[in-house]
């Protein structure tokens, strides 16, 4: 049984969940909770045993100095609480830390706990992965579930995903199998800008995330962060004409696939945004990736390291040439 000290009743709570690694490609999964912790003045409250769950060869803990004294920091994931104010409070629980190396079926079992204990009424896992997608476009976020009537009453896809997953898919099923609803809110990353961060793709989940709880999230710098990494990327890409004409080429298959949509849904969603934002509802009071390559839009695993060449003397970043016989395959969901 898991007895939690020191942690208040909480109001409607949502868990929220993102893990670096595989599954957060450009760290954009991580670096929205982070986001969530940092601007909400989160509390930690528990961290789970790094023995159980990894493997110090690949995930190595690291040694600092603290007023002289030798520390050490171990891999782990830590939950806190966020008190979220307003109209119509709602607190989160917030999961973050690192894909684990082993003990999957444990792992989740663990935060299934703490999540029954205190009282989790949705749990959302955050992801992403690397997709054929331009950066001068709207990042796509796909949200899942492996539910039916949740994806009915809350809009999302119903996964028929079938392949490799990583901890984001695995810890969804467990919910679902104990009864907790669970929803995977995705951002797909251009695989020829992946190096993080990507705070276009992080603001994109946050905003996502935003109208499925409805909660107005406090937004910062990351609007102007996230419009400064497109610029810089423009200025890479016009710097190559093999990666221009690439990324023409997929904004044209873009622009081609969404033509028919509409995209009603998307202005509704916007302009609800914007009202809230407006009127500000629901503000918000006081109250870091793994070994191995990332999640990819089929499934697979991509490239690891840093997948695009180091540049001039700038030290920015450019993409590598794009591959001389790229399809342009259908997006999807990891899980």
């Amino acid at each position: 049984m898991i007895e939690l000290e020191g942690v208040p009743e909480l109001v409607d709570p949502v868990m929220v969940a993102a893990f670096e690694g595989w599954n957060d490609a450009g760290d954009a999964a991580s670096t929205a909770v982070a986001h969530l912790d940092r601007e909400w003045k989160g509390e930690v409250f528990a961290a789970l045993d790094a023995e159980d769950y990894y493997d110090f060869q690949v995930n190595r803990p690291t040694v600092f100095m603290e007023d002289g004294v030798r520390k050490i920091t171990w891999p782990t994931t830590r939950l806190s609480v966020v008190r979220v104010g307003g109209d119509k409070p709602r607190d989160l629980v917030l999961v973050r830390g690192i894909e684990p190396s082993m003990r999957w079926r444990s792992f989740c079992n663990e935060l299934l706990g703490f999540a029954h204990e205190l009282g989790v009424e949705l749990v959302v896992v955050l992801g992403a992965l690397l997709g054929d997608t331009p950066h001068t476009r709207p990042v796509p976020i796909s949200g899942t579930t492996s539910d039916a009537d949740l994806a009915r009453r809350m809009d999302l896809e119903e996964t028929k995903y079938e392949g490799p997953t990583g901890i984001v898919g695995i810890l969804q099923e467990a919910c679902t199998h104990a009864g907790v609803p669970a929803v995977s809110l995705w951002a797909a990353v251009p695989h020829y800008v992946s190096q993080p961060p990507n705070p276009k793709a992080t603001l994109a989940l946050l905003n996502r995330l935003e109208d499925l709880i409805g909660v107005r999230v406090p937004l910062g710098e990351l609007p102007e962060d996230a419009r400064a990494w497109q610029v810089g990327v423009d200025q890479l890409a016009a710097e190559d004409t093999e990666v221009a004409e690439y990324v023409q080429s997929l904004e044209e298959a873009r622009d081609t696939a969404e033509l028919p949509e509409a995209s009603g849904e998307a202005i509704a969603r916007e302009f609800e945004r914007y009202l809230r934002r407006r009127d500000g509802s629901g503000t918000g009071g006081p109250g870091p990736g793994g070994a191995g390559g990332h999640a990819t839009a089929d499934g697979s695993d991509g490239p690891s390291g840093a997948p695009f060449l180091r540049d001039n003397p700038s030290g920015r970043a450019r993409p590598p040439k794009p591959p001389k016989a790229g399809g342009d395959d259908e997006e999807s969901s990891e899980d």
